[in-house]
């Protein structure tokens, strides 16, 4: 862990819990100013030694990009920003004394204890932990289906795939009809964007040597939908254009089916319908962590978000934010909350970063409005989709291919910008474009 920086014992104690985009980008930008100045002592908190874009996870997940080639050192970056790191989860909250409680710290390999449970006060606290999928109690979704919420996950997912290839091209001869079958429960970005990247990437990896595997015939994709269509949250027409796209990929679309089971091999929808599958992605809703659920008195709601209002404190404790897919944040302007989306949590940790000083101060936090800047979903080398919203039009705009390409990819980079600066930003894009000249397009070990 980072040691806490002279004199830190005196100043306002800011304990961020979850190292995501919004989480990290906080305690970067707080640790560059209250901490430099040495006004305050930010600490944050993360189960895990690094942070990976959660956006990223469906690409790490196909094989298309390298985990350890995007993965940043929570550790490292703490040094560098002027902020200290606790590795651990958080299982508690005392409110009265201000402290939350980290469970022990295990060692994956032997079992043996690493670090005990432990207290971490504050005087301010941010809530940053995220989502995870909501599997909605589904029988077998927990023992069989693998969702996309932590890079273990998705390497999970990218190993059992290069294994299910490699058992079928030593088999040879006919196959099990489940075998290289990929079912993706929920048509939302991470389903659809996985689907596209699929396609590419197994063909990519069978062009390696996998001679007795036939794409076109034994590689097959489906994805299952409960609404209408895919994409519910895009308009109509894109979500038509993903669609055909999909189907022009050979993927199966199925929509207006519920998924009532999973099994080891496959999936059973209300209909009646049968889905044969060796692997089963399971990237349909989403709830805030259990731990989170009444905790310490806090107002949650039913998929354990807390409720915030407007300024982003709790409902029953104004030295707890919330923010980010953990936070039930209002949006009037649509009588409803705020999506649980990337760009929220960055809007979010921008408007703590500028006013939590003030805060610390006894001053008070203006309200925070949300600036619905449209969404976009990356059809992997394909195209992209989506719709821009904001100051470009009065209404919305609807862009599709290389220009929404470019959008996309830019939205990447512009939290990395806020994590490192341009000139590392720069340097890194261009160090990358070179050595993806030099290197298979698709992981293989």
């Amino acid at each position: 862990m980072t040691q806490a920086r002279a004199g830190a014992s005196s100043a306002h104690r800011i304990v961020i819990v979850g190292g995501g985009a919004g989480g990290l980008e906080l305690a970067t930008r707080l640790g560059d100013t209250l901490g430099r100045r040495g006004k305050a002592h930010i600490t944050l908190v993360d189960r895990s030694r690094t942070h990976l874009w959660k956006p990223l996870l469906h690409q790490v997940a196909a094989g298309c990009m390298d985990l350890n080639d995007h993965a940043l050192d929570y550790l490292a970056q703490a040094r560098w920003h002027h902020f200290s790191f606790q590795l651990g989860h958080m299982i508690g909250l005392d409110r009265e004394n201000k402290a939350i409680l980290l469970g022990p710290l295990m060692d994956e390999e032997t079992g043996h204890e690493v670090l005990p449970s432990r207290p971490l006060p504050y005087d301010t606290l941010v809530m940053a932990v995220g989502s995870q999928t909501n599997d909605f109690g589904t029988p077998g979704a927990r023992e069989h289906a693998i969702a996309l919420d932590m890079p273990e996950q998705a390497e999970r997912f990218r190993a059992r795939l290069l294994n299910a290839c490699l058992r079928a091209n030593a088999q040879g001869g006919p196959k099990e009809p489940w075998q290289l079958h990929v079912a993706i429960i929920g048509a939302g970005a991470t389903g659809v964007e996985l689907a596209a990247e699929l396609h590419n990437s197994t063909r990519e990896l069978v062009s390696f040597g996998l001679d007795n595997i036939d794409p076109e015939r034994d590689l097959r994709i489906s994805i299952i939908e409960a609404a209408p269509r895919v994409l519910p949250a895009l308009p109509e027409r894109l979500s038509e254009a993903a669609k055909k796209l999909l189907e022009n990929l050979q993927v199966e679309v199925l929509v207006n089916e519920r998924v009532t089971e999973v099994t080891a091999h496959g999936v059973k929808t209300q209909s009646g319908r049968e889905v044969p599958a060796e692997i089963t992605v399971w990237a349909a809703g989403i709830k805030a962590p259990e731990f989170l659920r009444e905790i310490a008195g806090l107002e949650t709601n039913r998929i354990n978000q807390l409720v915030v209002d407007g300024t982003l404190q709790t409902t029953r404790d104004p030295s707890i934010f919330a923010m980010g897919d953990c936070a039930a944040c209002p949006w009037p302007e649509k009588n409803g909350f705020v999506p649980p989306r990337a760009q929220s949590a960055h809007q979010q940790a921008s408007h703590l970063f500028k006013h939590l000083p003030q805060h610390i101060d006894g001053g008070k936090i203006p309200l925070w409005r949300y600036r619905d800047f449209g969404s976009l979903v990356s059809l992997g080398d394909y195209s992209t989709v989506g719709s821009l919203m904001g100051g470009l039009t009065k209404g919305s705009l609807m862009v599709e291919g290389l220009f929404a390409g470019l959008m996309y990819k830019s939205l990447y980079k512009m939290h990395e910008y806020a994590l490192h600066g341009f000139a590392k930003v720069f340097l890194d894009t261009l160090a990358r474009l070179i050595i993806r000249r030099t290197e298979p397009h698709v992981k293989l070990h």
